[in-house]
């Protein structure tokens, strides 16, 4: 995991990426995303973490937060998620050696229409692989519980997801983002192409909001460059490695 809170801007919605070490499938069995997921809820019950969506898939992961509990519940999260997920993966398998790219990525994203694109785009990773049809039938991920609210051991946070998507009530937000995802299934794509704004970006919204982004990076927001992307929405982007390429070396923006 990185080492410093180079880009932590507070109050933000966070896409987060992270890749097993070498993009090994180190997640290929059922019971290391299950493992993954149990220590999500372990991060949300000591520090709080306010989770939107998530998905565990063969190689990495998704997750969506509303940082809305202070400057170190991500990272702490974070290294508790990924410390505990690879001692388990390598004390069973008597392995050395990281599990996890050293580096997660995080991408700001506005509230609203922007937070449903990625929700749906985050819902659709293993129909985008090719191993699933719909995203029911992938069950690490939190579309189960957005589909079906549980009222124990809750994963995510329900009215904070329907607030900063755009809905007053979380049963008008759930029929919306129904909506918004059948609507990509519906258009024919059956693997639908990865948008490389959520993986990639600084921070993704309006240009409003991405140049508020850079100007509240400061000095850090020098050289970085707003680009717009085909469906008319703005990208803080950095010159960096692309994601696909070696993951390990993007920037955190929250640290870790």
């Amino acid at each position: 995991m990185a080492r410093a809170n180079r880009h932590y801007i507070p109050g933000q919605i966070w896409h987060i990426t992270h890749r097993c070490h070498k993009r090994d499938f180190l997640l290929k069995l059922a019971k290391d995303r299950r493992g993954w997921a149990r220590w999500l809820r372990e991060a949300k019950v000591r520090y709080g973490l306010s989770v939107l969506n998530f998905i565990v898939t063969s190689n990495h992961i998704h997750l969506l937060v509303l940082d809305d509990a202070g400057e170190d519940a991500i990272p702490r999260s974070m290294q508790l998620i990924a410390g505990r997920t690879g001692q388990e993966y390598n004390l069973r398998k008597k392995r050395k050696g990281a599990f996890w790219e050293d580096r997660y990525h995080a991408t700001a994203i506005e509230a609203e229409s922007h937070l449903l694109r990625c929700l749906v785009y985050v819902d659709l990773n293993m129909v985008r692989a090719g191993v699933v049809r719909h995203p029911s039938q992938w069950p690490g991920s939190g579309y189960h519980e957005i589909r079906s609210p549980r009222r124990k051991c809750a994963v995510i946070a329900y009215d904070k997801l329907a607030e900063k998507a755009g809905f007053q009530s979380y049963e008008t937000f759930r029929e919306a983002h129904e909506e918004w995802l059948n609507e990509t299934l519906d258009l024919g794509h059956k693997h639908p192409a990865r948008q490389k704004e959520w993986t990639e970006s600084i921070a993704v919204g309006s240009e409003r909001y991405t140049l508020w982004i850079q100007e509240r990076l400061g000095i850090r927001g020098k050289g970085r460059t707003i680009m717009t992307s085909d469906n008319g929405a703005f990208q803080l982007r950095e010159p960096a490695p692309p994601y696909i390429d070696d993951f390990g070396l993007k920037n955190e923006h929250i640290g870790t």
